[in-house]
């Protein structure tokens, strides 16, 4: 669990967040190379990235006709496309936790990002704390973590107290989609702790991206449907909502047992 001391050290860390572009892409950088989050300006509510794209992978897990209820949470705001699909697309009641405020001012000067509404939140707190509030307890669909500093070594939060906190906010039925990106050794290591708290059958991940982002999807007591039954539910996904779901389907496995050493 974050204690105060190093949610301060985590905040005093904190460098501003800065912005380019490219060919008709704007990206979030945190003071370095590395992407934090992109929106293709003439499409501000696409889902540009193709890792943020398979975040979005928990909408075959959830039955055709309850694909949309419920609350879905971000933590960590990124560049916002995740939190805007959400509210625009999916026009679900939707929260991002962000501890950068500068991320937050960035994304709405140059990102699209909405005012706060009656279905957005955005909120300037840290993950470890929110998910660890029992007012959260239970109350979650569907909550997407994207955590990295400036470095994108390694996720900034990352261990079993951590998962079993997200594990705790989500209804029963609920998803989690992870982002974990680094080096393989770093991917052994986070996938393991995810499935020692979620248990190994309810744990599945993507293949990764050519950018080296691989997606964990763990679940909180969630049965598999038939093959004919997730077909279903990908066509329906790409009809409704324009994402590559059948693309998933196909690339998407059980996670190898051997994470848990």
């Amino acid at each position: 669990m974050t204690t105060k001391k190093n949610r301060e050290s985590r905040t005093d860390d904190m460098v501003g967040a800065t912005m380019s572009e490219l060919d008709g892409v704007r990206y979030l950088h945190l003071d370095s190379i590395w992407v934090q989050g992109a929106m293709r300006i003439s499409k501000p509510y696409q889902l540009e990235l193709e890792y943020i794209q398979r975040m979005m992978a928990w909408l075959l897990w959830r039955p055709q006709d309850e694909v949309t209820e419920g609350q879905v949470v971000q933590l960590g705001l990124g560049a916002a496309a995740l939190t805007k699909f959400c509210h625009k697309v999916l026009r679900m009641p939707t929260t991002a936790v962000e501890l950068n405020p500068t991320v937050i001012h960035a994304c709405r000067l140059w990102f699209r990002l909405p005012d706060d509404d009656q279905r957005l939140s955005v909120v300037n707190e840290d993950a470890a704390r929110w998910v660890a509030d029992p007012a959260h307890r239970h109350t979650v669909q569907a909550l997407n973590v994207d955590l990295y500093d400036h470095e994108a070594a390694a996720p900034v939060l990352d261990d079993e107290d951590f998962y079993a906190h997200c594990r705790d906010v989500l209804d029963e039925g609920g998803l989690m989609t992870v982002n974990l990106f680094g080096r393989d050794t770093s991917f052994v290591r986070s996938a393991g702790r995810i499935a020692r708290v979620f248990g190994l059958d309810q744990v599945w991940s993507l293949r990764p991206t050519k950018e080296g982002n691989t997606v964990i999807v763990a679940a909180r007591h969630v049965k598999v449907p038939d093959r004919e039954e997730l077909t279903a539910r990908a066509a329906n996904i790409e009809a409704r909502f324009g994402l590559p779901a059948r693309k998933w389907l196909r690339m998407v496995r059980p996670l190898d047992p051997a994470v848990l050493g």
